[in-house]
C-alpha cells in the first residue's frame, strides 16, 4: 500500500529525505506568493482546502487536504518539529522511516504518539487552565450522546495523545476526519473568537487534538502507540511555571 506523512509547516525548514514524508506548507493561501513552495513542497491551498483556516485550525488544515486530495492508502500528519522515532532519538535520519511504517502496519491500522500524562490535573481541568473554556464546552453539546459518553470518560483521565499527530489507513482516516471536522464546522459558528487574543483563535487546532481520544473511545479503535521526538529543545522549566502559574490564576476563564 502507498503510504504518506504530510509534515505540517509555515516556514522553509529541513526536511526527511524519505520520500514517505511529503512538506506541505499550512495556511498558504494566506502567502504574499503563491509560487514560494520550495521544490518538492506542496501547499494546503490546491483541491479540497481549508488553508484560509490555518489562523485557527493549526496543522489540521493540513490533515484536511490530506483527506480531501491525497491518494495514499496511509496517510499520516506530523509536523516540522515533531515526529514520530521507534528510538526516541532527535534528527531527521532517526524518524520513522518507510520500513519501520510498513512492519507497523502488518497489524495496525492506526499508530498514534505516547500519550502525554498530566498526573496531577484531568485532560479536562488541564484544557480550562491553558485555554477558554467556551469552546471544550459547547463542542460536547454538538456531539451524539455516545460521543458525549466517551467525552466525559476521557475529559476525566489525566493522559490523552496530542499535537494532531497520527498515521491512519484511509478508511480509518475518513472516519475520524469526516467525524471531527463535522464538529469543528459546526463549532466555528457557535463560538465568538472576536476577543480571543491571537493565541488563543487557534481554538479549532487545540480543541481538535482532544477530540481523537473521544472519537477512539467511541468506536473501539484499537492502535498502537509510538515514541515521538521534538526536534527543537524544549525549555520544560518555562513550560512547568506557566502550568502552575495558570493552576493558581484559575485558567482563562478565572475559574
Amino acid at each position: 500500500m502507498q503510504a504518506k506523512i504530510y509534515v505540517a509547516s509555515h516556514k522553509l525548514y529541513q526536511m526527511p529525505s524519505d520520500p514517505l514524508y511529503q512538506p506541505i506548507w499550512v495556511g498558504h493561501s494566506k502567502s504574499s506568493n503563491p509560487f514560494d513552495l520550495p521544490a518538492g513542497w506542496i501547499g494546503d491551498d490546491s483541491g479540497d482546502n481549508i488553508s484560509d483556516k490555518n489562523s485557527s485550525f493549526n496543522e489540521l488544515t493540513a490533515l484536511y487536504w490530506a483527506w480531501k486530495n491525497s491518494e495514499a492508502d496511509i496517510i499520516g500528519l506530523v509536523h516540522y518539529r515533531r515526529y514520530f522515532s521507534l528510538n526516541h532519538k532527535k534528527g531527521l535520519n532517526n524518524v520513522l522511516n518507510s520500513k519501520q511504517l510498513d512492519d507497523l502496519f502488518k497489524n495496525n491500522q492506526i499508530v498514534l504518539p505516547k500519550k502525554r500524562n498530566y498526573y496531577i490535573q484531568t485532560n479536562y481541568s488541564h484544557y480550562v487552565h491553558a485555554h477558554h473554556a467556551e469552546a471544550i464546552n459547547k463542542a460536547r453539546e454538538l456531539m451524539s450522546p455516545t460521543y458525549q459518553t466517551s467525552y466525559d470518560k476521557i475529559m476525566k483521565r489525566t493522559d490523552q495523545h496530542l499535537f494532531n499527530m497520527l498515521i491512519m489507513t484511509r478508511q480509518q482516516l475518513d472516519e475520524y476526519a469526516d467525524w471531527m471536522f463535522d464538529i469543528l464546522f459546526k463549532l466555528e459558528k457557535e463560538i465568538d473568537t472576536s476577543t480571543y487574543d491571537q493565541y488563543e483563535k487557534r481554538v479549532f487546532g487545540f480543541v481538535g487534538e482532544r477530540l481523537l481520544d473521544i472519537f477512539l473511545d467511541a468506536n473501539n479503535k484499537k492502535y498502537v502507540e509510538v515514541p515521538f521526538v521534538f526536534e527543537e529543545k524544549q525549555n520544560w522549566f518555562k513550560k512547568g511555571g506557566n502550568f502552575l502559574i495558570r493552576m493558581i490564576a484559575g485558567g482563562k476563564d478565572d475559574k
